[in-house]
């Protein structure tokens, strides 16, 4: 089932998470309504506070990234079979250098901007059969995560800007959650007017 995506201005987003329960109720069925909800609405990534839900649950498939012409071959095809849900992940340690790279979010339509983050990142966390995993991504892989990551934290990309840079933003992002933009997937605006 596809779900509504939150837009920017619900208290969710904001929220730190909290942890899912190995018998947390139609578990199975709600990563299902996740993977669902992330394609149709043509994201890489997704968490649980998107769709109203504090839980620290996440889904990434990073296979559209695969395509760009500047990756090398060997992290293309980290990217092309990169499809995981991580569930009460526990990010161990950010390393490298910061690089940029230009983020977008379902959550904010019609902003994307560049954001600095860590190259390369150690993490823990359960997949839905609840099997613990520890891994090491770097790259594009890393900073979806990270992206993702950061959800379950209540933190948004868009808090990795400069003042000056969110002060630019916040006409746009007020006018995303009263939900004056058009897109072309189910979403909630907090902040939408009841008239039409």
């Amino acid at each position: 089932m596809i779900r509504p995506i939150v837009a920017y201005g619900t208290p969710v987003l904001k929220k730190k998470a909290e942890s899912v329960q190995a018998d947390t109720p139609n578990l199975t069925q709600l990563i299902e309504d996740m993977w669902e909800t992330m394609y149709a609405s043509q994201g890489v990534g997704l968490a649980a506070p998107q769709i109203g839900l504090s839980l620290r649950l996440f889904v990434i498939d990073a296979a559209p990234f695969a395509s760009d012409d500047e990756l090398d071959a060997e992290e293309a095809a980290v990217l092309k079979s990169f499809k995981k849900v991580f569930i009460n992940p526990k990010l161990i340690s950010e390393e490298g250098a910061l690089w940029g790279f230009t983020e977008g979010c379902l959550s904010i339509p019609d902003i994307r901007e560049k954001v600095l983050r860590k190259a390369s990142i150690h993490i823990e966390y359960y997949n839905e059969k609840f099997q613990l995993h520890k891994e090491q991504f770097s790259g594009l892989a890393a900073r979806v995560v990270q992206h993702e990551y950061d959800h379950i934290e209540g933190i948004l990309f868009t808090d990795h800007l400069s003042p000056l840079k969110r002060r630019l933003l916040k006409n746009k992002l007020t006018a995303i959650s009263k939900g004056a933009l058009s897109v072309d997937y189910p979403m909630k605006f907090p902040n939408k007017s009841k008239r039409n």
